[in-house]
């Protein structure tokens, strides 16, 4: 089939056409086995290939060096092992015609020296890096020497495992740190100059195109602005750019603007929600006028008519839709078939990479199959039976179900006690910046209505409610219900997030906020209160506030924290409440001396303490279900059918998820629903 669609179009790099105009750009889900890419890792990139993407970039980024410590489960591409774990992957990605790369780098002192192998970290110059903490020495003439050799010799290796082309990294990384004034100090050959910077970039470059000749193809992820006052400028960045083009040794641009040494400057070079879509494009279209050259980008171009619109206006020549493809690998055969709008949309949450640090694996927030190829569907079969499945509940997790077992072909009814769906959704998108999540819900009841599955709202059900269906299986999706937590006295004079978020009570005079939980609700009440205008105290019993949450997200929050002067309390616990007036008094101790306690005088005392089980209506039907509720883990775990049977007399299944078990958060309530649903 033809096609006018710009992003349908292929393009020529060199030898290599790659089918359409879409890309994942390098990034590393942390899914290595020992700096290796196993079956995990080979069959996430494999699902993008499936799903009709023209070129998978791996890695971000694969080390070359074994003084270059994995920071964030990076291949080890300084081993000759890796050849025959790419070459599979490489097989499998050709064989539903995408095309494969690699990203190659020194992280340079973007790392830290208790990893790997324990050896120094290094970099231009001593300068540390805030981000990763280590403070590097300065690369010797025999550190350049071998670096150089490894780049060349790692090239190698990926153009031996049948590969159709690299990229060098260069940003926030040691290439770049040799052309930056912000962390290039030195005084010899390697300082100073725009030509003596560029050198160690030049030498890479020409050792690559020596070692793996004219015909295998060579890019560059580049800054070419940092947008730093002491740092790379934008007119350098683009001389650096025509430099590297005029030298012939590599093949394509790709377009970084920003450093990346501290979480909040990585913000700005991989925004979340709430900031702006595509930020950078305009500057890489740009270089990409300046040097008339193949430039790829990628920055927050979540949605197809942003990446159409890269393509028609001439910016890019592969665009990047990394994150979107990690939310659904399946983007382009939707574009291709005419299922533009059934693609589950990205909603900048970035739990994928906040997660590869706090949890050592990229994950979708609600794709739960994302990473999980080998077991979680991205497709769901249908079943061999109908069945009559009854829903209880019209949050993330009630709706997943929903979809899930509507797509296994059973007759499904979704009951929700409230007038719509969302759950805690609907509560947390009352934080403004946060109103992109509502995506996770109307993504859904978009699949619903395709596959015909009725939600009955305003039904606060009973066992009677559910039982009039005469349904075969039930799920109980009901959420968790917000709880304070333990106080000596005082319970009834707090307020919950929950109330905050909701506009159920408005935050005024001084407000102290006790978050244990750690993760997004409070944070999420914090930021709307201190966005109203009241005197804020965040009091945490925690080491750091928001544990739960990343680095990526604790950005906008300490952003509107320190704009809006809100006081961080650590180490301390809420212990009572009491009224003195109008006021109410806080009293606060700590875990490490029982002897000490003090006192805040407050207007309001606001908790987060997350969810207890809304578990009332699963243990009403408990006792007349075929398995009284029972699961059987081992068999869930692989992936058999997870029901026992205990009573014979039972009429339904039962099965309950999400916040109706415990307190967790969306990712875990979307899973429960997949791993169960697509068994039944």
């Amino acid at each position: 089939m033809t096609s006018n669609d710009p992003l349908l179009q292929p393009y020529q790099l060199k030898h290599l056409t790659l089918k359409n105009r879409i890309m994942s750009t390098a990034h590393e889900p942390a899914y290595s086995e020992g700096g290796m890419p196993t079956d995990r890792y080979r069959l996430y990139h494999r699902e993008k290939a499936k799903g009709g993407i023209a070129l998978t970039m791996t890695a971000g980024s694969a080390i070359v060096s074994a003084d270059s410590p994995p920071a964030f489960g990076n291949l080890h591409a300084y081993r000759d092992e890796i050849v025959p774990w790419l070459k599979k992957l490489a097989d499998d990605c050709h064989e539903f015609g995408a095309a494969v790369m690699i990203q190659l780098t020194h992280l340079g002192r973007r790392t830290g020296w208790n990893k790997g192998d324990w050896l120094p970290v290094l970099a231009p110059s001593p300068i540390r890096e805030p981000a990763h903490r280590a403070f590097p020495k300065a690369a010797e003439d025999w550190d350049i020497e071998r670096i150089i050799g490894d780049f060349a010799a790692a090239a190698q290796r990926m153009q031996a495992a049948g590969l159709d082309g690299i990229e060098i990294e260069a940003y926030g990384h040691l290439t770049d740190g040799f052309w930056s004034p912000a962390t290039n100090r030195r005084d010899d050959e390697f300082g100073g100059s725009l030509e003596n910077r560029m050198r160690f970039s030049m030498m890479v470059t020409e050792a690559i195109r020596k070692a793996v000749g004219r015909d295998f193809i060579v890019g560059m992820r580049m800054v070419a602005d940092e947008d730093w006052e002491k740092g790379l400028s934008r007119e350098e960045g683009v001389e650096i750019a025509r430099r590297l083009v005029a030298s012939g040794n590599v093949d394509f641009l790709n377009i970084i603007r920003g450093h990346i040494d501290s979480d909040a400057a990585l913000n700005n070079v991989i925004p979340i929600q709430g900031m702006a879509s595509a930020p950078h494009l305009d500057f890489a279209g740009e270089v990409r006028a300046a040097t008339k050259f193949p430039v790829f980008h990628a920055a927050r171009i979540a949605d197809v008519a942003t990446a159409r619109h890269a393509i028609a206006e001439g910016k890019l020549d592969m665009v990047g839709m990394t994150r979107a493809h990690i939310a659904d690998p399946h983007i382009v055969n939707k574009v291709m078939s005419g299922q533009e709008a059934n693609i589950r949309p990205c909603v900048g949450a970035t739990y994928c990479l906040d997660r590869i640090y706090e949890g050592g694996e990229a994950l979708c927030i609600h794709n739960a199959a994302t990473g999980r190829e080998a077991e979680m569907p991205h497709r769901i079969e249908r079943a061999t039976a109908s069945r009559k499945a009854v829903v209880i509940g019209a949050g993330p997790a009630g709706l997943e179900a929903a979809r899930v077992l509507a797509e296994r072909g059973h007759k499904v009814d979704v009951l929700e006690a409230s007038s719509k769906a969302g759950g805690q959704v609907n509560l947390l998108t009352r934080n403004p910046r946060r109103k992109e999540m509502i995506g996770i819900i109307d993504w859904r009841l978009a699949e619903l209505e395709r596959l015909s599955v009725t939600i009955h709202y305003d039904v606060y059900a009973g066992a009677d409610d559910v039982l009039a269906f005469e349904p075969d299986l039930v799920i109980v999706a009901t959420g968790g219900i917000a709880q304070s937590p333990e106080l000596e006295s005082g319970d009834n004079l707090v307020t919950s997030s929950w109330d905050i978020l909701a506009g159920a009570v408005k935050p005024e005079g001084q407000v102290l906020l006790y978050d244990d939980n750690g993760g997004h609700p409070g944070m999420s009440a914090a930021e709307v209160i201190a966005n109203g205008g009241a005197e804020l105290e965040l009091v945490s019993p925690e080491r750091f506030f928001a544990p739960e949450m990343g680095g990526m997200n604790h950005v906008p929050y300490a952003k509107t924290f320190a704009e809006k002067n809100v006081r961080v309390t650590i180490n301390t616990r809420l212990k009572s409440v009491r009224r003195d007036g109008n006021a109410l008094v806080a009293v606060l101790g700590s875990d490490f001396s029982e002897e000490t306690q003090w006192e805040r005088r407050v207007s309001q005392v606001v908790v987060e303490h997350g969810t207890v089980a809304n578990d009332e209506l699963y243990l009403e039907l408990k006792a007349s279900s075929r398995n009284l509720g029972a699961v059987d883990y081992p068999a869930l775990i692989a992936r058999r059918s997870p029901l026992p049977v205990k009573n014979e007399a039972g009429s339904f299944d039962l099965i309950r998820i999400g916040d109706a078990i415990a307190s967790r958060n969306i990712h875990a309530a979307i899973y429960d629903a997949l791993r169960y649903c697509s068994l039944l």
